[in-house]
Order: structure tokens, then sequence, then C-alpha cells
């Protein structure tokens, strides 16, 4: 990330895990009065998910998706979440992994860090291992990785094609890249695009689909595929686009639709994994 982003986004992180311990939530798309019950954030995961995890890594979720309820994991394999706050798609992970396998959280904010430490005290899980230090520039080493998940945080980098090379690196042959994110579809004035990403992303840079596309596709990974998840509506950020003076209703014929959450799946080439779910 830029030094400027970098730290912006540094201090937003910090103090929604601060939050947390004082009962309250930190929901991406909601204002600081309005709880978690927005179209980004909210009933990304059910009950059966939720119920056996400690309810600070449930309250400190900042994503955008559900990466570990589309993820393909099977027990034995190594998970890396880049971003992975407060550790709900980490401690997950871990369970569906099993004790065999390992779930590694990477995330550049010490309250989240340490945060994500005290869930996994909670949670009793022994498979799982919180990393310091940036999603560009991870600390592991090559081939060291089946499966990448992350939950919009991509978005926020300022330098997206260095992360989805680093994520290449780290991923072994005939690994899984398979993350949540914010995109964007067609062509958006520059100035709407950024009032509405600064409410859909928490200060996202979102990119449009096919450039999502093209960057996995130069960073060397194959069977591409990108899922919307969630389309976000104009009648959604209405409240806060009008509190940033934006005239809602003129904008709304070239936004309303092109803004979502999707689900991208991609695949390092090689590898031999015996048929494996998930394998190509």
């Amino acid at each position: 990330m830029s030094t400027a982003i970098k730290e912006v986004v540094r201090e937003k992180y910090g103090q929604a895990a601060l939050r947390v311990h004082t009962g309250g939530s930190s929901c991406c798309g909601a204002s600081p009065s309005s709880g978690c019950d927005d179209p980004i954030s909210s009933k990304l995961y059910d009950a059966a998910q939720t119920g056996e995890l400690p309810d600070t890594a449930v309250l400190a979720s900042l994503g955008c998706g559900n990466p570990t309820a589309l993820a393909t994991l099977a027990p034995g394999e190594t998970v890396l979440d880049l971003g992975s706050g407060g550790g709900i798609d980490v401690l997950l992970s871990a369970r569906r992994v099993g004790p065999t396998g390992k779930a590694y959280g990477l995330d550049m904010t010490d309250e989240m860090l340490a945060l994500a430490e005290e869930n996994k005290k909670k949670s009793g899980l022994t498979n799982v291992e919180f990393l310091r230090g940036e999603i560009e520039h991870i600390p592991l080493p090559d081939s060291s990785v089946d499966v990448i998940i992350s939950n919009c945080v991509i978005n926020l980098s300022a330098n997206k094609d260095r992360v989805l090379a680093e994520a290449f690196r780290v991923l072994k042959p005939g690994g899984r890249f398979a993350v949540s994110d914010v995109v964007t579809r067609g062509d958006i004035p520059e100035d709407v695009r950024a009032n509405v990403l600064l409410w859909v992303g928490c200060l996202a840079g979102a990119l449009e689909e096919n450039e999502y596309r093209s960057k996995l596709q130069t960073a060397g990974f194959q069977n591409i595929t990108v899922e919307p998840t969630r389309i976000y509506h104009i009648e959604d950020a209405r409240e806060f686009l009008t509190g940033k003076g934006v005239d809602v209703d003129a904008i709304a014929p070239v936004v309303d639709g092109k803004f979502m959450a999707a689900f991208l799946r991609a695949e390092k080439p090689g590898g031999n994994c015996g048929g494996a779910p998930g394998c190509c």
C-alpha cells in the first residue's frame, strides 16, 4: 500500500478492533450509530458458523462476503487469510482443515492481531497462527500454502499487482485463490465511483471485474471466475451519499447495480492432488 492509504487503513481497522472490546460492531458500510444491519457486512455468516466462534471474532468482522462458505477446503490443507482482522475466517478455516491442517492469518494492524490472538485462545484451536505483515509482502516461503482466502481486503491495497504476485508465489502448484472482494461492472464516472466506493468498501479501491481478471492472469493464475454474491443498489447508499452532498437521483442511472461483492476463484498451474476437491 502507499504510505497514506496504509496509515488510514491501519487507523480505521485499529479503531474497529478497539470498539469490539466495548461491545460495538465493526460494520464496513454502516455509520457509527447504525449498528451492523447494513447491506454490506450483515448476514454473511449463518448461525451454525458463528455459534462455534468467540463473540469478539464475529463482532470484528469487516468483510463483504464469506469466503469460507464458498472456498473448497479439505482436511490437512494449509490456508492463508490475507487481512485476517479479528480472525473469523481463520478460525472457521482451521475447523475445516482439521488438526492435520493449518490456518494462517496475516494482518498489519497491531490491535487486530491482539484481538485475533485473544479469539484464538477462546476458540481452543491449536492449528492457527497469526502473522504480522502486509499483504504486499507475505512472510511465508514460496509454495507453502494450498489455499488463499481474503474478505474484502485486497481492494484496500494500492498495489494489487504486488498482492496477486505474492499470492501466486506462496501458493503450491495447483493451489487455489478463493477470495471475496468488492468489484465494479462497466464504466462509472470517476467522481461518482470514488463516493460510492467510500461507502461500499471502507476506502475501497475496487477494480472493474475484467481488470481484476486481467491482473490475476498477468500474475500467472488460470481458471479465473468472478461470481457476484451481493449486488449493491443506489437505495442502499442513499443516506450515506446524501450526507456527502451527492445528488443521489442524478447519479442513480450510472450507479445502480454496478457495485458488488464477488467471489473470485483462480488456480496456480501445476500440481497433482489426486482428485482432491477444487483441484483442476
